[in-house]
C-alpha cells in the first residue's frame, strides 16, 4: 500500500515530536507499506523567518520572501529524515523542486500546476520512505514560490495524486472531522466519512481543518484523503467521493464563522451593469464577499446588501464612496459590524424537503433573529449578531439531531 502523509508545524514543533513522528512512520514501514512524508516547518519557524525579513525590510520583496520561507521546511525535513535513519530505515529528504512540484501564479501564493514525480517514484521503487517539503515548489523559470495559506497540505494531496497513493493522510491536532467545533457545541461528534462538496461547503464558511484549496485538488484528482491526529492512532475521517447512502444524513455539518460586517448600498440607479460596477471595485480593492442580497425598492432605485470579514469594512468603504459619488446622488452606504455567519451543510439536501424551515425554527423559539440569508444546492447560511453565534450553533445542531447520545 502507498500512503502519504502530511505533518503540520505542531506535530513537528520539537525534537521529541520529530521523533514520535519518525517512529508512527517507521511502523508503517515495518508493515511492509511505501510512504511518503510531507512536512510543514516547525512550529514557530515561519513566523521567526518573518520577522527576519521585516528586521531588513519594512516591505520585504515577495520573490525573496519565499527563497527565505521555503528554508523553514528544509530544516524540517532534514530532521525527520536523520530520525528515521538514526531508528534503521532508510530515508531521503527532497525539497519541493527536487519532488518535481512545479508552480504558477504570484509568489508567497503560487499554485501547483504539475508534478514531474520522477524522483519521487525511484526513490519510493528503491524502498525509501520519502520526507518532502511542502508549502514550496518552483516556477517554470525555476524560481522558489511558497503556496500560502494551507500550502502543506496541498503539497500532500498534489504528492498523492502523482504517485498514484493509496489514501493521503493529514495528520493533524485533532481527531477528524466533527459535526461543529467540540469547543463550541459539546455535543458535537467525529464523522467517519464526508464527500468532498461536504468538506468544500464547511471549508468555505469556517471549518478550519482544511484549505478549500485542497479538497478541490483532491476532488479533481480522485485522490481519497483522511483527516486524523498525529498524537494517537484513531480513526479519522476519510474524505471520499459521494455515495448514494450520504444522503440518508441530512446534515452533515454545522459550522460558524465570526468577525463578519455587512454593507449595504442603497439608491442604486436600477439600471443594467450597476452590480458589476461595485464588484470590480471591491474585487480591485481585493476584497472577498460572501453573502449578496439584491432587491428593488419602490422609488424605483436598487439595493445590496454583502458580507465580509470586518477587517475589510473601512477598505471596502474607501474602494466604494468614489464609485457611489458617480453613480447617483441618492447613493449612501450602511454598515453593520458585530455579526457572524451560521451554515448547515449536508448533501442529504438535494433529497430532503424542510431543511431551512427546521433551521429557521429552532433559532425562532430560541429568540434568535437572522439576517441576510444565502444557499447552494448543500448548504444554507444565515446572519446572526455576533454574541448569539455560538447558542445558534447550538441550537442548529441540536434540531438536525446531529448530538451525541
Amino acid at each position: 500500500m502507498l500512503i502519504v502523509q502530511k505533518y503540520g508545524g505542531t506535530s513537528v514543533g520539537s525534537y521529541d515530536r520529530i521523533r514520535n513522528v519518525a517512529s508512527r512512520v517507521k511502523a508503517l514501514h515495518d508493515e511492509g507499506h511505501q510512504i511518503a512524508v510531507v512536512v510543514s516547518a516547525m512550529g514557530g519557524v515561519t513566523d521567526k523567518l518573518i520577522a527576519m525579513a521585516k528586521e531588513m525590510s519594512s516591505n520585504p520583496p515577495e520573490r525573496e520572501l519565499d527563497v527565505l520561507l521555503s528554508t523553514g521546511e528544509q530544516q524540517s525535513i532534514a530532521l525527520v529524515s536523520m530520525a528515521l535513519r538514526e531508528m534503521g530505515v532508510e530515508a531521503v529528504s527532497v525539497t519541493g523542486r527536487q519532488a518535481g512540484m512545479i508552480t504558477m501564479g504570484s509568489h508567497t501564493r503560487a499554485r501547483i500546476s504539475t508534478i514531474e514525480e520522477s524522483l519521487l517514484q525511484r526513490y519510493l521503487k528503491e524502498g525509501k520512505v520519502v520526507i518532502v517539503a511542502g508549502f514550496q515548489g518552483v516556477n517554470e523559470e525555476g524560481l522558489v514560490q511558497t503556496l500560502g495559506r494551507g500550502g502543506s497540505d496541498l503539497s500532500a494531496i498534489a504528492v498523492a495524486a502523482a504517485a498514484k497513493a493509496d489514501v493521503c493522510q493529514i495528520l493533524t491536532d485533532v481527531d477528524g472531522v466533527y459535526t461543529a467545533d467540540p469547543r463550541i457545541v459539546p455535543k458535537a461528534r467525529k464523522i467517519d466519512e464526508i464527500s468532498y462538496d461536504e468538506m468544500l461547503e464547511l471549508a468555505s464558511v469556517g471549518t478550519k481543518v482544511m484549505q478549500s484549496r485542497s479538497v478541490e485538488f483532491a476532488k479533481k484528482y480522485g485522490v481519497k484523503f483522511e483527516v486524523r491526529s498525529s498524537l494517537n492512532n484513531n480513526p479519522g475521517t476519510i474524505v471520499i467521493e459521494e455515495h448514494p447512502t450520504m444522503e440518508s444524513v441530512v446534515i452533515r455539518g454545522v459550522s460558524i464563522e465570526r468577525a463578519q460586517a455587512r454593507v449595504t448600498i442603497t439608491g442604486i440607479p436600477d439600471e443594467p451593469g450597476m452590480s458589476g460596477r461595485i464588484l470590480k471595485a471591491l474585487g480591485e480593492a481585493e476584497i472577498n464577499i460572501d453573502m449578496i442580497v439584491s432587491n428593488i425598492a419602490h422609488d424605483g432605485f436598487a439595493r445590496h446588501s454583502f458580507t465580509m470579514p470586518t477587517v475589510d469594512l473601512g477598505k471596502a468603504q474607501v474602494a466604494l464612496r468614489p464609485l457611489l459619488n458617480e453613480m447617483s446622488d441618492q447613493a449612501e452606504i450602511e454598515t453593520e459590524a458585530g455579526i457572524g455567519k451560521l451554515s448547515v451543510v449536508g448533501i442529504g439536501m438535494r433529497s430532503h424537503s424542510g431543511v431551512a424551515a427546521t433551521m429557521f425554527e429552532s433559532l425562532g423559539h430560541a429568540g434568535i433573529n437572522i439576517g441576510i440569508i444565502s444557499t447552494s444546492e448543500i448548504k444554507i447560511s444565515v446572519t446572526v449578531e455576533e454574541e448569539h453565534l455560538e447558542e445558534a450553533a447550538r441550537v442548529v445542531h441540536t434540531a438536525f439531531g446531529l448530538d451525541t447520545e
